[in-house]
């Protein structure tokens, strides 16, 4: 009964929100990153995050989420409240990465920091070395995330298939918490949005997939590799894109339209069509973590499909 409630709150919070912003004029406008060309409402992450704040906080005195876990998502407020200011003010970017910083040390103190990361050959089991990489890796999840959520159902897709997916995998309410606090605001948002998530809600969720990802490596690490796998789609788009920005000798701060569902868009593809060949990358995704019992070659054939991906877009609007 919990979940439909929460469901119905983020629904109706999200419609609340848009109903507030366009009567108030509040729209994101378009710039040099965007790839929607009407001005529309961008608060939506602002009902996502109150939902899953609830929710967690639902399950935690129910005694139904680990108490490491709960208190290293709750710490994720935190970045949800600057967000919602940045989506207003336009905050700097060395105040937002200070933020960040804070968050992701609070994370995993929280945590209890990462134990071992786990190669293959071998391990590293350097608590300075790992909890450096764990800092790292949130802070980066925190953004990449950022980066891309720009069309319409493409953020809030990747959440809807990591709860899933996370569900299936691990079990646990606060997965079916994420599942649908982010239905609720994908109704909305889906196909020819009518509100954007904003920051609010995508560094919330660049957050929770750090952490998710980090708590169950301490659990085994090898489920660190799960997670990297399930999350390819984005961090692989992401990472492969900045390392070429760099190469290329452009400013990394300056905004751009280069993420490769941009340049999909771009080549004429629409934000539904993008969606919807995000979201079958994503099962053939979770079939390799499901099915192929050795996350090594699981991890090498994940690798090898979003590769193809990329030349294939490569193909459709060259990166220039």
């Amino acid at each position: 009964m919990i979940y439909i409630i929460l469901l119905i709150l983020s629904f109706i919070l999200t419609y609340l929100i848009k109903n507030y912003y366009i009567k108030n004029a509040i729209l994101e406008e378009i710039n040099e990153r965007s790839s929607h060309t009407v001005p529309t409402p961008h608060g939506g992450g602002i009902a996502l995050s109150l939902t899953w704040f609830v929710g967690l906080i639902y399950l935690n005195i129910n005694n139904q989420i680990d108490t490491t876990l709960f208190y290293s998502l709750m710490i994720g407020i935190v970045i949800s409240v600057v967000s919602f200011f940045d989506d207003i003010y336009d905050l700097s970017a060395m105040l937002r990465l200070i933020v960040q910083s804070g968050v992701a040390v609070m994370g995993i103190v929280m945590l209890g920091g990462l134990g071992t990361i786990e190669f293959g050959l071998f391990n590293i089991s350097n608590p300075i070395v790992t909890n450096i990489f764990a800092f790292l890796l949130i802070v980066w999840f925190i953004n990449l995330y950022n980066f891309l959520d720009g069309i319409n159902g493409y953020a809030g897709s990747e959440a809807l298939f990591l709860g899933i997916a996370g569900f299936l995998i691990f079990g646990g309410g606060h997965f079916i918490v994420l599942i649908v606090a982010t239905l609720g605001f994908l109704y909305w948002n889906f196909n020819k949005a009518k509100i954007f998530m904003g920051d609010v809600g995508s560094t919330l969720l660049g957050y929770n997939v750090a952490i998710f990802t980090l708590y169950y490596a301490n659990h085994a690490p090898t489920f660190f590799w799960i997670w990297i796998i399930l999350f390819g789609v984005f961090w692989f788009d992401a990472t492969v894109t900045l390392i070429r920005r760099k190469l290329n000798g452009e400013k990394i701060s300056q905004a751009h339209k280069k993420h490769g569902y941009q340049r999909l868009n771009q080549s004429g593809w629409s934000h539904f069509k993008v969606t919807n060949w995000s979201i079958i990358i994503n099962i053939l995704l979770f079939t390799m973590v499901y099915f192929i019992s050795n996350i090594a070659i699981a991890f090498i054939c994940s690798v090898v499909l979003l590769y193809g991906v990329m030349k294939f877009i490569d193909n459709k609007k060259i990166f220039n």
